[in-house]
Protein backbone atom coordinates (compact mmCIF):
# COMPACT_ATOMS: atom_id res chain seq x y z
CA UNK A 1 0.00 0.00 0.00
CA UNK A 2 1.12 3.32 -0.78
CA UNK A 3 2.48 6.09 1.45
CA UNK A 4 -0.01 9.22 1.26
CA UNK A 5 2.38 11.85 0.28
CA UNK A 6 2.24 15.24 2.87
CA UNK A 7 1.76 18.66 1.06
CA UNK A 8 3.55 22.01 2.93
CA UNK A 9 0.14 24.06 2.23
CA UNK A 10 -3.48 22.63 3.12
CA UNK A 11 -6.41 23.51 3.82
CA UNK A 12 -5.79 23.91 7.38
CA UNK A 13 -3.00 26.93 6.38
CA UNK A 14 -5.14 28.48 4.03
CA UNK A 15 -7.76 28.65 6.44
CA UNK A 16 -4.97 30.57 8.73
CA UNK A 17 -3.35 32.72 6.17
CA UNK A 18 -7.53 33.68 5.17
CA UNK A 19 -8.50 34.96 8.82
CA UNK A 20 -4.97 36.51 9.31
CA UNK A 21 -6.04 38.70 6.28
CA UNK A 22 -9.23 39.41 7.42
CA UNK A 23 -8.39 40.14 10.65
CA UNK A 24 -5.74 43.22 8.98
CA UNK A 25 -8.60 43.88 6.90
CA UNK A 26 -11.30 44.25 9.89
CA UNK A 27 -8.39 46.11 11.36
CA UNK A 28 -7.43 48.76 9.08
CA UNK A 29 -11.68 49.05 8.49
CA UNK A 30 -12.05 50.33 11.70
CA UNK A 31 -8.96 52.55 11.98
CA UNK A 32 -10.24 53.89 8.88
CA UNK A 33 -13.57 54.81 10.02
CA UNK A 34 -11.87 55.79 13.61
CA UNK A 35 -9.76 57.99 11.21
CA UNK A 36 -12.79 59.28 9.38
CA UNK A 37 -14.88 60.35 12.91
CA UNK A 38 -11.81 62.11 13.60
CA UNK A 39 -11.14 64.45 10.63
CA UNK A 40 -15.23 65.25 10.76
CA UNK A 41 -15.04 66.09 14.19
CA UNK A 42 -11.59 68.04 13.50
CA UNK A 43 -13.58 69.90 10.48
CA UNK A 44 -16.37 70.13 12.89
CA UNK A 45 -14.66 72.06 15.59
CA UNK A 46 -12.53 73.91 12.98
CA UNK A 47 -15.86 74.80 11.06
CA UNK A 48 -16.55 76.13 14.78
CA UNK A 49 -13.69 77.71 15.08
CA UNK A 50 -13.79 79.66 12.07
CA UNK A 51 -17.23 80.76 12.68
CA UNK A 52 -16.39 82.14 15.96
CA UNK A 53 -13.25 83.88 14.55
CA UNK A 54 -15.57 85.47 11.76
CA UNK A 55 -17.96 86.79 14.16
CA UNK A 56 -15.05 88.15 15.96
CA UNK A 57 -14.10 90.23 13.11
CA UNK A 58 -17.56 91.15 12.37
CA UNK A 59 -17.86 92.52 16.12
CA UNK A 60 -14.45 94.61 15.16
CA UNK A 61 -15.43 95.89 12.09
CA UNK A 62 -18.75 97.10 13.86
CA UNK A 63 -16.66 98.45 16.66
CA UNK A 64 -14.51 99.84 14.38
CA UNK A 65 -17.22 101.81 12.88
CA UNK A 66 -18.85 103.15 16.18
CA UNK A 67 -15.29 104.21 17.05
CA UNK A 68 -14.85 106.03 13.59
CA UNK A 69 -17.79 107.70 14.09
CA UNK A 70 -17.23 108.42 18.15
CA UNK A 71 -14.02 109.70 16.82
CA UNK A 72 -15.71 112.39 14.06
CA UNK A 73 -18.22 113.30 16.31
CA UNK A 74 -15.41 114.51 18.70
CA UNK A 75 -13.39 115.80 16.27
CA UNK A 76 -16.84 117.89 15.30
CA UNK A 77 -17.70 119.23 18.96
CA UNK A 78 -13.51 120.04 19.39
CA UNK A 79 -14.38 122.29 16.39
CA UNK A 80 -17.34 123.50 17.57
CA UNK A 81 -15.60 124.38 21.11
CA UNK A 82 -12.92 125.64 19.38
CA UNK A 83 -15.03 127.88 17.19
CA UNK A 84 -16.88 128.51 20.37
CA UNK A 85 -13.89 129.63 22.39
CA UNK A 86 -12.70 132.06 19.33
CA UNK A 87 -15.90 133.81 19.34
CA UNK A 88 -15.89 134.29 23.07
CA UNK A 89 -11.96 135.58 23.20
CA UNK A 90 -13.76 138.12 19.97
CA UNK A 91 -16.55 139.11 22.38
CA UNK A 92 -14.26 139.48 25.32
CA UNK A 93 -11.51 141.73 23.25
CA UNK A 94 -14.64 143.74 22.09
CA UNK A 95 -15.85 144.36 25.08
CA UNK A 96 -12.45 145.21 26.64
CA UNK A 97 -12.20 148.13 24.01
CA UNK A 98 -15.96 148.76 24.69
CA UNK A 99 -15.10 149.51 28.22
CA UNK A 100 -11.90 150.92 27.58
CA UNK A 101 -13.54 153.53 25.47
CA UNK A 102 -16.33 153.92 27.43
CA UNK A 103 -14.20 154.96 30.50
CA UNK A 104 -12.42 157.47 28.72
CA UNK A 105 -15.92 158.73 27.31
CA UNK A 106 -17.34 158.82 31.23
CA UNK A 107 -14.05 160.21 32.44
CA UNK A 108 -14.95 163.11 29.88
CA UNK A 109 -18.43 163.49 30.78
CA UNK A 110 -17.26 163.30 34.61
CA UNK A 111 -15.36 166.20 33.90
CA UNK A 112 -18.18 168.07 31.91
CA UNK A 113 -20.47 167.14 34.56
CA UNK A 114 -18.36 168.61 37.30
CA UNK A 115 -18.37 172.21 35.60
CA UNK A 116 -21.74 171.96 35.09
CA UNK A 117 -21.84 171.33 39.03
CA UNK A 118 -19.66 173.91 39.71
CA UNK A 119 -21.21 176.77 37.15
CA UNK A 120 -24.76 175.14 38.72
CA UNK A 121 -23.38 176.19 42.08
CA UNK A 122 -22.32 179.33 41.17
CA UNK A 123 -26.20 180.43 40.23
CA UNK A 124 -27.62 178.94 43.27
CA UNK A 125 -25.19 180.97 45.31
CA UNK A 126 -25.87 184.06 43.12
CA UNK A 127 -29.80 183.24 43.17
CA UNK A 128 -29.58 183.06 46.77
CA UNK A 129 -27.81 186.45 47.26
CA UNK A 130 -30.80 187.79 44.57
CA UNK A 131 -33.63 186.28 46.85
CA UNK A 132 -31.67 187.99 49.85
CA UNK A 133 -31.31 191.13 48.58
CA UNK A 134 -34.88 191.42 46.59
CA UNK A 135 -38.08 192.49 48.21
CA UNK A 136 -40.07 189.84 49.53
CA UNK A 137 -42.77 190.40 47.22
CA UNK A 138 -40.79 190.21 43.52
CA UNK A 139 -38.84 186.43 44.91
CA UNK A 140 -40.75 183.99 42.73
CA UNK A 141 -43.25 180.98 44.08
CA UNK A 142 -41.37 177.66 43.70
CA UNK A 143 -42.54 175.75 40.52
CA UNK A 144 -43.78 172.54 40.15
CA UNK A 145 -41.72 169.79 38.98
CA UNK A 146 -44.24 168.98 36.45
CA UNK A 147 -44.71 172.65 35.09
CA UNK A 148 -41.06 172.04 33.79
CA UNK A 149 -42.14 169.25 31.93
CA UNK A 150 -41.95 170.09 28.09
CA UNK A 151 -43.39 167.16 26.32
CA UNK A 152 -46.59 167.42 24.27
CA UNK A 153 -48.99 164.73 25.38
CA UNK A 154 -51.97 165.73 23.24
CA UNK A 155 -53.10 164.78 19.67
CA UNK A 156 -55.40 162.97 17.90
CA UNK A 157 -53.01 159.81 17.41
CA UNK A 158 -50.18 159.58 19.86
CA UNK A 159 -47.61 157.13 19.46
CA UNK A 160 -45.35 156.06 22.15
CA UNK A 161 -42.47 154.10 20.94
CA UNK A 162 -40.32 152.57 23.82
CA UNK A 163 -36.91 151.30 23.32
CA UNK A 164 -36.49 147.98 25.17
CA UNK A 165 -32.67 147.17 24.07
CA UNK A 166 -30.47 145.72 26.69
CA UNK A 167 -29.06 149.07 27.61
CA UNK A 168 -32.15 150.06 29.56
CA UNK A 169 -31.35 148.30 32.26
CA UNK A 170 -28.86 150.29 33.78
CA UNK A 171 -26.58 154.03 33.34
CA UNK A 172 -23.42 152.05 33.49
CA UNK A 173 -21.67 149.60 30.75
CA UNK A 174 -20.22 147.10 33.38
CA UNK A 175 -24.05 146.88 35.00
CA UNK A 176 -25.78 146.66 31.56
CA UNK A 177 -23.37 143.47 30.99
CA UNK A 178 -24.22 141.78 33.90
CA UNK A 179 -27.99 142.51 33.87
CA UNK A 180 -28.53 141.20 30.08
CA UNK A 181 -27.51 137.78 30.74
CA UNK A 182 -29.82 137.47 34.11
CA UNK A 183 -33.55 135.87 33.54
CA UNK A 184 -36.49 138.00 32.62
CA UNK A 185 -37.60 138.43 36.12
CA UNK A 186 -34.18 140.58 36.98
CA UNK A 187 -34.17 142.44 34.03
CA UNK A 188 -37.86 144.06 34.33
CA UNK A 189 -37.09 145.09 38.03
CA UNK A 190 -34.12 146.51 37.02
CA UNK A 191 -34.24 150.85 38.34
CA UNK A 192 -33.72 152.07 34.71
CA UNK A 193 -36.23 150.35 32.93
CA UNK A 194 -38.94 150.77 35.72
CA UNK A 195 -38.29 154.15 35.29
CA UNK A 196 -38.89 154.19 31.32
CA UNK A 197 -42.07 152.39 32.19
CA UNK A 198 -43.44 154.52 34.94
CA UNK A 199 -43.01 157.81 31.80
CA UNK A 200 -45.26 155.39 29.56
CA UNK A 201 -47.86 155.55 32.86
CA UNK A 202 -47.02 159.35 32.98
CA UNK A 203 -47.69 160.01 29.57
CA UNK A 204 -50.74 157.43 29.25
CA UNK A 205 -52.42 159.20 32.52
CA UNK A 206 -52.27 162.82 30.70
CA UNK A 207 -53.93 162.21 27.17
CA UNK A 208 -57.21 163.15 26.89
CA UNK A 209 -59.87 161.11 26.50
CA UNK A 210 -60.48 161.99 23.07
CA UNK A 211 -57.02 160.57 21.52
CA UNK A 212 -55.98 157.74 20.50
CA UNK A 213 -52.21 155.68 20.90
CA UNK A 214 -49.98 153.28 20.28
CA UNK A 215 -47.11 151.89 22.45
CA UNK A 216 -44.40 150.01 20.03
CA UNK A 217 -41.32 148.58 22.24
CA UNK A 218 -38.30 148.26 20.17
CA UNK A 219 -34.67 146.99 20.23
CA UNK A 220 -33.76 145.75 16.58
CA UNK A 221 -37.21 145.73 15.37
CA UNK A 222 -40.48 147.20 16.58
CA UNK A 223 -43.29 145.30 18.21
CA UNK A 224 -46.60 146.52 19.53
CA UNK A 225 -46.68 146.35 23.39
CA UNK A 226 -50.69 144.80 23.20
CA UNK A 227 -50.41 141.44 20.67
CA UNK A 228 -52.51 141.68 17.18
CA UNK A 229 -52.57 145.05 17.71
CA UNK A 230 -50.06 146.07 14.85
CA UNK A 231 -51.39 149.22 12.77
CA UNK A 232 -54.03 149.60 14.50
CA UNK A 233 -55.35 152.21 17.02
CA UNK A 234 -56.28 152.10 20.89
CA UNK A 235 -58.71 154.17 22.69
CA UNK A 236 -58.02 156.28 25.49
CA UNK A 237 -61.10 156.78 26.89
CA UNK A 238 -61.30 152.67 27.24
CA UNK A 239 -59.23 151.98 30.36
CA UNK A 240 -59.09 148.51 29.63
CA UNK A 241 -57.04 149.15 26.68
CA UNK A 242 -54.96 151.56 28.50
CA UNK A 243 -54.26 149.41 31.10
CA UNK A 244 -53.94 146.18 28.70
CA UNK A 245 -51.03 148.41 27.25
CA UNK A 246 -49.11 148.90 30.13
CA UNK A 247 -49.42 145.67 31.70
CA UNK A 248 -47.86 144.41 28.20
CA UNK A 249 -45.18 146.90 28.60
CA UNK A 250 -44.64 146.02 32.55
CA UNK A 251 -43.83 142.34 31.54
CA UNK A 252 -41.38 143.38 28.79
CA UNK A 253 -38.00 142.43 29.33
CA UNK A 254 -35.10 144.40 27.65
CA UNK A 255 -32.74 142.71 25.30
CA UNK A 256 -30.47 143.10 22.11
CA UNK A 257 -29.24 146.04 20.44
CA UNK A 258 -31.30 148.82 18.88
CA UNK A 259 -32.91 150.13 15.52
CA UNK A 260 -34.32 153.64 16.03
CA UNK A 261 -34.95 153.53 11.45
CA UNK A 262 -37.17 150.28 12.34
CA UNK A 263 -38.67 152.04 15.34
CA UNK A 264 -39.72 155.04 13.15
CA UNK A 265 -41.06 152.95 9.78
CA UNK A 266 -43.79 152.21 12.75
CA UNK A 267 -44.72 155.99 11.77
CA UNK A 268 -45.86 154.76 7.78
CA UNK A 269 -47.11 151.77 8.98
CA UNK A 270 -50.15 153.05 10.90
CA UNK A 271 -52.99 154.26 9.19
CA UNK A 272 -53.99 157.01 10.15
CA UNK A 273 -50.68 158.20 10.63
CA UNK A 274 -49.84 159.65 14.40
CA UNK A 275 -49.89 163.52 14.97
CA UNK A 276 -47.37 163.29 17.92
CA UNK A 277 -44.73 160.81 18.62
CA UNK A 278 -42.98 160.32 22.15
CA UNK A 279 -40.06 158.23 21.66
CA UNK A 280 -38.33 157.09 25.33
CA UNK A 281 -34.66 155.69 24.79
CA UNK A 282 -31.71 156.18 26.44
CA UNK A 283 -29.19 156.99 23.60
CA UNK A 284 -27.96 156.36 19.91
CA UNK A 285 -28.88 153.16 17.87
CA UNK A 286 -26.87 150.43 17.20
CA UNK A 287 -27.97 148.79 14.18
CA UNK A 288 -29.87 150.24 11.11
CA UNK A 289 -32.49 148.49 9.58
CA UNK A 290 -30.90 145.31 8.35
CA UNK A 291 -28.59 143.95 11.03
CA UNK A 292 -24.61 143.63 9.86
CA UNK A 293 -23.05 141.23 7.97
CA UNK A 294 -20.78 140.71 11.05
CA UNK A 295 -20.87 141.15 14.49
CA UNK A 296 -18.23 143.46 15.51
CA UNK A 297 -17.87 146.77 18.08
CA UNK A 298 -19.37 149.53 17.11
CA UNK A 299 -17.81 152.95 17.38
CA UNK A 300 -19.12 156.38 18.50
CA UNK A 301 -19.25 157.30 14.51
CA UNK A 302 -21.25 154.52 13.29
CA UNK A 303 -23.50 154.96 15.92
CA UNK A 304 -23.71 158.76 14.96
CA UNK A 305 -24.24 157.28 10.96
CA UNK A 306 -26.86 155.25 11.85
CA UNK A 307 -28.85 158.08 14.10
CA UNK A 308 -28.52 160.38 10.88
CA UNK A 309 -30.05 157.21 9.27
CA UNK A 310 -32.75 157.20 10.88
CA UNK A 311 -33.83 160.79 10.58
CA UNK A 312 -33.62 160.14 7.35
CA UNK A 313 -36.11 157.60 7.00
CA UNK A 314 -38.73 159.57 8.51
CA UNK A 315 -41.73 160.68 6.44
CA UNK A 316 -40.88 164.39 4.37
CA UNK A 317 -43.43 165.82 6.77
CA UNK A 318 -43.03 164.03 10.15
CA UNK A 319 -44.99 164.99 13.34
CA UNK A 320 -43.59 166.07 16.32
CA UNK A 321 -41.12 163.84 17.71
CA UNK A 322 -40.60 164.07 22.02
CA UNK A 323 -38.11 162.80 23.68
CA UNK A 324 -37.58 161.13 26.94
CA UNK A 325 -33.95 160.49 27.22
CA UNK A 326 -32.78 158.30 30.35
CA UNK A 327 -29.13 158.55 31.42
CA UNK A 328 -26.20 156.47 29.73
CA UNK A 329 -22.86 156.70 30.48
CA UNK A 330 -20.50 156.74 27.61
CA UNK A 331 -22.76 158.59 25.06
CA UNK A 332 -22.11 162.26 25.10
CA UNK A 333 -23.59 162.74 21.54
CA UNK A 334 -27.05 161.70 22.09
CA UNK A 335 -28.68 164.42 24.42
CA UNK A 336 -27.37 166.73 20.74
CA UNK A 337 -28.43 164.52 18.26
CA UNK A 338 -31.91 163.92 20.30
CA UNK A 339 -32.44 167.76 20.81
CA UNK A 340 -31.95 168.70 17.15
CA UNK A 341 -34.60 166.17 16.20
CA UNK A 342 -37.13 167.20 18.41
CA UNK A 343 -36.03 170.92 17.21
CA UNK A 344 -36.36 170.10 13.83
CA UNK A 345 -40.18 168.59 14.16
CA UNK A 346 -41.25 171.05 16.60
CA UNK A 347 -41.45 168.12 19.84
CA UNK A 348 -40.14 168.53 23.09
CA UNK A 349 -36.90 167.39 24.69
CA UNK A 350 -36.78 166.15 28.28
CA UNK A 351 -33.68 164.78 30.39
CA UNK A 352 -35.31 163.72 33.61
CA UNK A 353 -33.13 162.93 37.22
CA UNK A 354 -33.18 159.29 38.00
CA UNK A 355 -36.44 159.70 40.43
CA UNK A 356 -38.73 161.22 37.67
CA UNK A 357 -41.82 161.01 37.26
Amino acid sequence: MARRQTTTFSMSFLDVISCGFGAVVLFYTIIAAQAGLYRIQENTDLSAEARRLEQEVLDGYKQLAELRNALESTETRTDQAAGRAREILEKLRATEEELSRYEHDTLARRESLERLKADLKQLEEGTRRLRETAPPESVPAPLDREQLVTLRVDGRRVLVLVDASASMLDETLVNIIRLRNMPAERRIASSKWRQAVNTVEWVASRLPESTQFQVYAFDTAPRPVVEGTAGRWLNTKDAGQVETALRALRRTAPTGGSSLQNAFAVIRQLDPAPDNVILVTDGLPTQGDKPPLMRTLVTMEQREDLMQEAVKSLPLSPPPVSIVLLPMEGDPSAPIYFWRLARATGGGFLSPARDWP
